[in-house]
């Protein structure tokens, strides 16, 4: 009886700590799934891959409620090299969902130097031109370089979740003297061809680079047609309707580093109207790429942009994307521009809101306005009168020991400045506005309605969460100020 009493008790204490043991995993399970994409220079809506090195927007496209993004993703390792496109979805803009790697490198896929799958745009195949559809879902298609190995094509006929490289590639060849890369394919109503702007010399000199214009009836068969020099990477060709003309439209060639001419394309040729003017004046704005297909009951052009030489020390991943932007086009007296503000699908992550309206600051005497702040994922909207001020801006992820990050505002000099980049920017009306989207690991500013655009990655003090408002000289007016901590797009409950 003791034996069997003894031997009872050993099963019941197995059977016990088996119990414990599955509790402890699942707990684990648990912590781990709340833990997720929070690190300490982890972006909270900013969009990041899970691990690894990832650069420029591919493919960006909009289907049947879903926008997808593909990026160029090395799955070996956070250096640049040995490029996948990767691939994830959302309904929002906001919340993304990874998906399996899209497009695999071609031939000689073991050698990291040739036939990679570099960067590209995605359509989709409204008439079955590839005739690669089945049933009602539309094809996807994909135009991307692969390196050494020419312009090429994969599709999708399944919403694109799995991808096939299509049977008749290159659809233009590989020529080793014109470099040529990162097609971008655009539908022309007016002549009823889809357009390719490739990135490519014209000969061997480097002055030749520029952008090329192809045309197409079927997707297939390009035609060479015109150039434009004094480009470089990363094209996009966009039809805009001036926001303050609406019955008038014009065409907006973007360079990879987001600056751009407005002008006239009449399916062949683009003439430029402008100068070429900058579309940021951060240093980690690249490889601008525009959403192609959105619906035309919401209209928008929707632009988003890797945030190139960015540092995230210790992190898993490297690299990340700039908050999608809302583009406009505007005829101001001084002639036309683009405008970038942040997608109003920022409001879905708003958590707690500060306001404050009328204020009216005197240095010296009206202590921090925003002392009651503190987090380090903000959104911030503010209308200033500059009135007697030398200069007004904000401390951005102060601490007790730590500064903080400058942003400054200075009204003599006319300049915007923050984490070493300065911009010009004019009040009007004797005011600023200033829109500031804060993430663990970036900074962008859209100042006076996006004319003027900074956009910085910065690695700020652990712990260091602390804003602060400050101005020096003279009195500032505070018309209104609105400051809304972010939730975080990828924390579950």
């Amino acid at each position: 009886m003791r034996n069997a009493d003894v031997k009872h008790r050993k099963m019941k204490t197995t059977g016990n700590s088996a119990l414990i043991l599955l509790f402890l995993l699942l707990l684990a399970s648990f912590k781990s799934d709340k833990n997720y994409y929070d690190e300490l220079y982890r972006p909270q809506f900013h969009f990041t891959p899970e691990k690894n090195w990832h650069n420029d927007p591919n493919g960006l496209v909009y289907y049947d409620g879903e926008y997808h993004l593909f990026y160029q993703y090395n799955p070996k390792g956070k250096e640049w090299g040995y490029m996948h496109w990767g691939h994830a979805v959302s309904t929002d803009l906001v919340h993304w969902e990874h998906l399996p790697i899209a497009l695999y490198p071609d031939e000689n896929s073991e050698d990291k130097e040739r036939c990679t799958a570099f960067s590209g745009s995605a359509i989709v195949d409204k008439n079955n031109l590839l005739g690669k559809q089945t049933g009602d879902v539309k094809t996807l298609v994909a135009f991307y370089t692969s390196q050494h190995c020419g312009q090429r094509i994969a599709y999708s006929t399944d919403r694109g979740r799995t991808w096939e490289k299509y049977e008749g590639n290159p659809i233009i060849p590989y020529d080793e003297t014109d470099d040529a890369r990162d097609p971008k394919v655009v539908w022309h109503e007016p002549t009823g061809k889809y357009v390719m702007a490739l990135y490519r010399k014209t000969s061997e000199e480097e002055k030749s680079k520029g952008v090329s214009f192809y045309v197409s009836e079927n997707l297939v068969d390009w035609e060479w047609k015109s150039h434009v020099y004094g480009y470089y990477e990363c094209p996009d060709l966009v039809p805009m309707k001036v926001s303050n003309r609406p019955e008038e439209t014009k065409w907006v060639l973007f360079d990879g580093d987001g600056s751009y001419m407005v002008g006239n394309f009449d399916g062949e040729e683009f003439s430029p109207e402008s100068a070429k003017m900058r579309g940021d004046f951060g240093k980690n704005y690249y490889a601008t790429q525009t959403w192609s297909n959105i619906p035309e009951e919401d209209g928008r052009i929707i632009q988003i942009a890797w945030m190139r030489g960015g540092e995230f020390p210790d992190m898993p991943f490297n690299g990340q994307m700039t908050f999608p932007a809302e583009l406009e086009l505007t005829k101001f007296n001084f002639g036309y521009k683009v405008t970038r503000r942040p997608v109003k699908e920022i409001e879905l992550l708003h958590g707690k809101a500060y306001q404050w309206e009328k204020e009216n600051l005197i240095p010296g005497i009206n202590k921090n306005l925003v002392k009651r702040v503190s987090g380090d994922c903000l959104h911030i909207y503010g209308e200033f009168d500059i009135k007697t001020c030398n200069n007004f801006g904000f401390m951005i992820r102060a601490g007790r020991n730590d500064p903080g990050t400058e942003l400054l505002y200075n009204v003599k000099r006319g300049t915007l400045s923050v984490l070493g980049s300065t911009a010009p920017l004019a009040p009007i009306d004797n005011k600023i506005t200033l829109e500031i989207l804060i993430d663990r690991a970036s900074v962008e500013v859209y100042a006076n309605g996006g004319q003027t655009v900074i956009s910085n990655c910065f690695t700020p003090g652990e712990k260091s969460d602390d804003l602060i408002f400050f101005n020096n000289g003279g009195e500032v007016g505070v018309d209104k100020l609105s400051i809304y901590e972010v939730e975080s797009a990828w924390q579950t409950d």
